[in-house]
């Protein structure tokens, strides 16, 4: 496998021989090894597996299950050999399998089923999907099962579940005079998914009022409300929001996936120096390290990494944060609530008479909460917290402009990481194409005068069109040397502070970007688009 994924291009000899030494120390397949190093995805496992072993490969858009199959086989059985059937034609059950040489499994099935089997192939991923819509979901039963259910629960349902497989960070619930828009949010941007019959409309946002614990007779004030809610053994806390408008109530529900468990700042798409650098901050006994970039930006999940990477028996870590999006065990986390009284400012107060080791503020958003945020680094605890700023260098400026001491600033601030997501370039349709030395994104990118090889995606139903699929991150990372204390403390100009900082070595946003651009793994359009410079693309 591993010499085939080698020729495929798929991963790099460093990467198989990371991936060999996992596999050998947890005693797991080499395929899974370079799905948790990163390096693949579970469809190029199952790929290259079915190519080995001359099986179908199917995936799960293009896969269909007949009921008359899915009752032989029941779906305990299912989930633990990680197989779900597909067809039956005379004595002969074709099923879809993870593994195709699980002997045992195979045996089982075969026994229970008491037929002959025929296998395909098809990702871990997709096999567990296809088992939730076939036994939880009944999605592919007959038309008298399907009609059992109300059209809006299930409307309501499958909006829910389609945003979450789409792996949606948010859903859009539009009224319009004539229908209804329905919008996910994937990869940071707005894709019309359907237009749904407005008649529909305030059965649907009832609906998910009684599912989120809110008032389902008051339409004329916004509502917040949450939903718990399960999908493939994963467990999501769906955050809802409802506003009212002129045709109607918004809905917008944020969807928080407490599956994700990334543990690596390499998953986030940092490079060894930046991970080596940002990690060495974390080694600190004490001081502030600070997290930059709008909303969206993964702020969380860097914050959510490195919490993990502190998180030990002999430490006391308490967070605080507005909301609690990744529950961390061993961790202590508090969640705002401002109508309570309960501020980042007023919890901190109590938090630093805990005894904390380490303190996670989720965002430094005032004086009050700069001050004892930066008096904490000061007397002993390593703090962590996000800003809105554009850049690492603007994170000093933007404390010092909230009211907070120049020298408190300069003594306590160990680090500041700034960071954007920029999204992948879809591989089930990507192309390359040259770019000369007066081409536009070369001109704009500043790149060197000559030709170079870009990847873009043509666009197909798999991304929607839009030519990405999923997203990665680049960074901006600025130690706070004594050269740079000395600047802050005499409320220097961001503008200089950032020439220092980048004469010291600072790779900036821009700049990591143009490596992924390099890498094939972005395009220029897209770096240019997060980092804010201008061109016409």
């Amino acid at each position: 496998m591993g010499e085939m994924l080698l020729e495929a291009g798929l991963i790099t000899e460093g990467q198989l021989q990371e991936a060999v030494s996992r596999s050998t120390e947890q005693k797991i397949r080499l395929g899974k090894a370079l799905v948790e190093l990163g390096a693949i995805t579970e469809h190029d496992v199952a790929k290259v597996v079915a190519s080995q072993l001359g099986l179908p490969f199917v995936d799960l858009r293009d896969a269909k299950f007949h009921p008359d199959a899915v009752k032989l086989v029941p779906e305990a059985l299912a989930r633990r050999t990680q197989a779900v059937p597909m067809a039956l034609e005379d004595k002969t059950l074709t099923i879809a399998i993870a593994d195709p040489l699980d002997v045992v499994a195979l045996n089982e099935l075969a026994f229970v089923s008491k037929h002959n089997l025929k296998m395909v192939v098809m990702a871990v991923g997709d096999i567990e999907k296809a088992v939730e819509r076939v036994y939880i979901h009944k999605e592919y039963a007959d038309a008298r099962e399907r009609a059992a259910d109300t059209p809006v629960v299930r409307i309501v349902e499958t909006i829910i579940q389609q945003a979450v497989e789409e792996q949606a960070s948010d859903i859009h619930l539009e009224p319009w005079l004539d229908l209804t828009r329905l919008r996910y949010r994937i990869d940071g941007s707005l894709v019309e998914i359907n237009q749904i019959d407005k008649d529909l409309h305030p059965g649907i946002v009832s609906r998910i009022k009684i599912l989120s614990g809110m008032d389902i007779s008051e339409r004329r004030l916004p509502q917040d409300g949450s939903i718990s809610y399960q999908l493939n053994g994963n467990d999501f806390d769906l955050r809802v929001s409802t506003l009212p408008t002129v045709t109607g109530e918004k809905v917008v529900i944020r969807i928080l996936n407490q599956a994700i468990r990334m543990t690596r700042l390499s998953e986030l798409g940092m490079s060894k120096d930046t991970s080596e650098s940002f990690a060495s901050m974390l080694k600190l006994p004490y001081g502030m390290l600070l997290v930059c970039g709008p909303t969206g930006s993964g702020k969380s999940t860097t914050l959510n990494i490195a919490l993990q990477m502190l998180n030990a028996p002999d430490r006391n870590i308490i967070t605080i944060e507005d909301p609690v999006e990744y529950r961390v065990r061993g961790v202590n986390q508090i969640q705002i609530n401002p109508r309570a009284g309960l501020t980042f400012a007023s919890i901190l107060r109590s938090v630093v008479r805990q005894d904390p080791n380490i303190i996670m503020v989720g965002e430094v958003r005032d004086l009050e909460t700069a001050d004892i945020a930066v008096r904490s680094a000061l007397t002993g605890h390593l703090v962590l917290s996000t800003v809105h700023t554009n850049d690492a260098p603007g994170v000093v400026t933007r404390l010092i402009d909230m009211g907070a001491e120049p020298y408190l600033v300069a003594s306590s601030v160990i680090g500041v990481l700034a960071q954007r997501l920029v999204r992948r370039v879809c591989d089930y349709c990507a192309t390359t194409y040259e770019a000369g030395p007066l081409h536009p994104e070369v001109l704009a990118l500043g790149l060197e005068p000559g030709t170079y090889t870009f990847r873009k995606g043509k666009g197909c139903t798999r991304c929607h069109n839009t030519g990405y699929r999923g997203r990665i991150g680049i960074f901006e990372i600025m130690p706070i040397s004594d050269r740079l204390r000395e600047l802050i403390v005499n409320r220097t100009p961001t503008n200089i502070i950032r020439k220092e900082a980048i004469a010291a070595g600072m790779r900036t946003l821009a700049e990591d970007g143009i490596i992924r651009v390099k890498e094939g793994v972005t395009t220029p359009a897209e770096v240019l688009r997060v980092t804010m410079l201008d061109i016409d693309l």
